[in-house]
């Protein structure tokens, strides 16, 4: 039988047509599949090979596939940490005639776990704490691009380890809505469901044994609301004060950049006689220390490895760096001879186990640690040696590790052509 198969992307990758569409999703043959282990899905979830890289591949309806592909790519554009939606496939038909569901089809994002994987066997209190503030922090940040979730929690979430923090990314856009601002309601609506959801995942874990004695559920829970008031206030509160205490300015926008924020635009009034000095941030957006370093070296790491990588640059700089030399020649003379030859250290089976900014982080604090125990300065490539020994090789290889609760993963890379292509196959 002949039948049209349609295919929905903006960066058509022709191994798509290689995949077996007319087959249900739970029977595709296991040479096709990615042995990836995946949790809890309203949602048939499989995970498939294409081009060298893993894929995830969500069944559901027409309408909602297409729904929630336009919006991942919508809050990429708005650079949200948030899945990279591939292609939605639709009319599909199997071999004996019968219609078959669409899907969407999104790329596996490395180095990233869901919160049931970062821990091996008890989810400790202070690791809870810190997938719930990372949560938080990106709730704050959809709420100021206008996006109201919906569904919030930490199984429709993916965390990437970030210089002993985590961030963490969107997976699930379904019931996600964009709007030209949120009001208040909307918000507190949000947070209202991230608080129960958390409750509810850490009760689950707590039940089946997979939780300290010590993790309370409900104080963790209540923990978003606290963590998401104080972000949310930092970022988006006014603040007034003498016009002779204007250096409080240059000290807002410090506090600011510490949360990884930058301020693109301040609202500054003065009330009258100048006595006054009313500051506002208007738009904020996440990646300061991210982006100085993309500039000077080229490096695309996380925020937290982004500023402890800088800060090594600039210890490098002031020990090393000559007055002929601007920043971003330091840089380069760093990149070339502290970063990449340590990565290029790391043995070639090993180099799965982390992403190579947060291979430097941990290497920086392993040294650091070294030096204090030892009571001495231990070169960088003595701490190496041990590194890999003693932590790098007893580790899991993250960059396949993945417990995926509806599908769909990955960094969220700009898409270079707006202009999407419909394919229509015969088959």
């Amino acid at each position: 039988m002949t039948t049209s198969l349609s295919i929905t992307s903006a960066t058509a990758d022709p191994a798509l047509l290689d995949l077996p569409w007319q087959l249900p999703l739970d029977e595709w043959p296991d040479e096709y599949i990615a042995a990836l282990p995946k949790g809890i899905s309203r949602h048939l979830v499989r995970f498939a090979h294409l081009s060298g890289h893993v894929v995830a591949i969500k069944e559901t309806t027409d309408e909602m596939a297409k729904r929630e592909y336009d919006m991942l790519r919508n809050l990429q554009k708005l650079d949200i940490p948030c899945v990279d939606p591939l292609a939605v496939i639709t009319n599909r038909t199997g071999v004996d005639g019968d219609e078959l569901r669409s899907v969407l089809v999104t790329r596996h994002l490395k180095f990233s776990l869901p919160y049931r994987a970062l821990f091996s066997q008890m989810l400790r209190p202070d690791t809870a704490t810190r997938l719930v503030d990372a949560l938080a922090l990106l709730l704050v940040r959809l709420h100021i691009a206008g996006f109201f979730w919906g569904d919030v929690s930490l199984s429709n979430t993916l965390f990437r380890r970030d210089a002993g923090a985590f961030a963490a990314y969107l997976v699930d856009a379904e019931t996600g809505q964009l709007y030209d601002g949120l009001s208040n309601g909307q918000r507190e609506n949000d947070l209202e469901i991230a608080r129960v959801n958390i409750a509810g995942e850490l009760m689950d874990l707590e039940a089946g044994g997979r939780a300290d004695e010590d993790l309370d559920p409900i104080t963790l829970s209540n923990g978003i609301v606290a963590a998401y008031r104080s972000l949310w206030k930092e970022l988006t509160g006014s603040e007034s004060f003498s016009s002779s205490e204007r250096w409080r300015i240059n000290e807002r926008v410090d506090r600011l950049n510490d949360l990884g924020f930058d301020i693109e635009e301040l609202a500054i009034k003065t009330t009258e006689g100048g006595t006054t000095v009313r500051i506002q941030p208007k738009v904020v957006d996440a990646g300061h220390h991210q982006r100085r370093l993309l500039r000077l070296t080229g490096l695309d790491a996380q925020e937290n490895q982004a500023r402890r990588l800088l800060n090594d640059l600039d210890s490098y700089t002031a020990t090393y760096g000559r007055k002929e030399y601007d920043e971003e020649m330091v840089a380069h003379e760093w990149l070339a001879k502290v970063f990449e030859p340590v990565i290029r250290a790391i043995p070639r089976d090993l180099r799965g186990k982390l992403e190579p900014a947060e291979i430097f982080h941990q290497l920086l604090e392993h040294r650091w640690f070294m030096s204090q125990r030892q009571n001495r300065d231990v070169p960088l490539a003595e701490a190496l040696t041990d590194y890999i020994d003693s932590v790098l090789r007893h580790r899991r290889d993250e960059a396949t590790v993945i417990d995926p609760p509806t599908g769909a993963f990955t960094l969220p890379i700009p898409v270079a052509d707006d202009d999407e292509t419909d394919w229509r196959l015969t088959v």
